[in-house]
């Protein structure tokens, strides 16, 4: 399991192409390509992903036609559209002329600003199918204008978009770089913080107290560090902070793991190209975690963190029958992880390879 992806689009490495594809590729058009991310998706072995942010629908789109048969992919929970304060990483307007989007686009409807308001965005995702609730607690590293620690939500947003949620019976999950964003989500109730490049020890002290999970997203800073290694050409702003990002990383996963606070697997795929997903395995085991710790995160603990462990996880009976196949032992060469050669999903056989 992947709990962060995004499978309706793709980083490439030019930056200033994926800018003007935005505006120029129809709906229809970008929704079709996401079909190929999704079979690549499953295809590596990933049968369930969560999807924490999309446009345009798109994702409700590719997870109904995936649960109908009609194509190939993971099982998927979708957020819609990530919720976020004017002008922060979740406000996809940010760094555009005024007037540039129209209201027909969209482009505004999770950005809300106050507790009601951010009740109503949570409402109106579930309305139109989110499985869960994502909400931009800090900056983010590729975004336009912001700083990438920054607090975006108070407490009082933060708290109204948990209970609401919660209430709705959906699960919450904060993108959150900056130690104190994080704080004020983990104070609210959160269910997991994603990325926590700069968390602090109290921030983590706290996450191991109530439970919340870390989703780490290593391979998205390592798919901007190869970028990066290329010499590609990144807004000075966002070249900054993804230097930033890259230079805090290890430090704050191995003090995550020195004080046992849960992790889920989960990539960020997308920021990297769909396929490489289960490097993070060996990302994580690189940084001083035990092969079967990092297998449980990308199996039992991901089903707890999203809410499908009575179902899904683990094989036993009256279980879902998701079961993938390496031609080695991944607790003695976590890199078999990338290797999956059979792949079957709900019992259904989706690869068959000679190992």
């Amino acid at each position: 399991m992947d709990v962060h992806t995004h499978l309706t689009s793709q980083a490439s490495d030019d930056w200033k192409q994926d800018e003007l594809d935005s505006f120029k590729k129809t709906v229809a058009e970008r929704t079709l390509e996401t079909v190929e991310y999704a079979r690549k998706t499953l295809m590596i072995g990933f049968t369930t992903v969560r999807d924490v942010g999309s446009q345009d629908m798109m994702d409700i789109g590719l997870r109904n036609a995936i649960r109908a048969g009609k194509i190939a992919g993971p099982r998927m929970l979708v957020a819609v559209r990530a919720i976020g304060a004017t002008g922060g990483h979740c406000d996809p307007t940010a760094g555009y002329r005024p007037g540039l989007f129209d209201k027909s686009t969209g482009a505004e409807e999770a950005v809300a600003n106050g507790p009601d308001a951010v009740r109503a965005a949570v409402r109106a995702n579930i309305k139109y199918g989110a499985d869960i609730i994502k909400v931009c607690a800090t900056g983010g590293v590729l975004s336009l204008t912001d700083d990438v620690s920054a607090p975006q939500m108070t407490l009082a947003e933060l708290q109204a978009l948990v209970e609401e949620a919660h209430a709705l019976k959906r699960k919450t999950a904060a993108h959150a770089h900056g130690a104190e964003g994080a704080k004020l989500a983990i104070r609210a109730g959160i269910d997991s913080i994603e990325h926590g490049t700069f968390l602090d020890d109290e921030a983590l002290d706290m996450m191991k107290a109530r439970g919340t999970f870390f989703v780490p997203t290593l391979m998205a800073s390592q798919g901007l560090q190869e970028q990066l290694q290329k010499g590609l050409y990144f807004p000075p702003l966002v070249e900054a902070k993804a230097r930033a990002a890259l230079a805090a990383r290890d430090q704050t996963f191995e003090k995550v793991l020195a004080r046992g606070v849960r992790i889920a697997l989960g990539t960020d795929a997308a920021v990297y190209p769909h396929g490489r997903n289960a490097e993070e395995f060996h990302m994580m085991v690189d940084r001083g975690m035990r092969p079967a710790d990092a297998l449980k995160a990308g199996t039992s603990s991901a089903a707890e963190l999203i809410g499908v462990a009575d179902q899904l996880g683990t094989l036993e009976p009256g279980k879902l029958a998701d079961i993938v196949a390496v031609p080695g032992d991944p607790i003695q060469n976590i890199r078999q992880t990338e290797r999956v050669f059979f792949v079957m999903k709900e019992g259904v056989v989706y690869k068959r390879e000679k190992p």
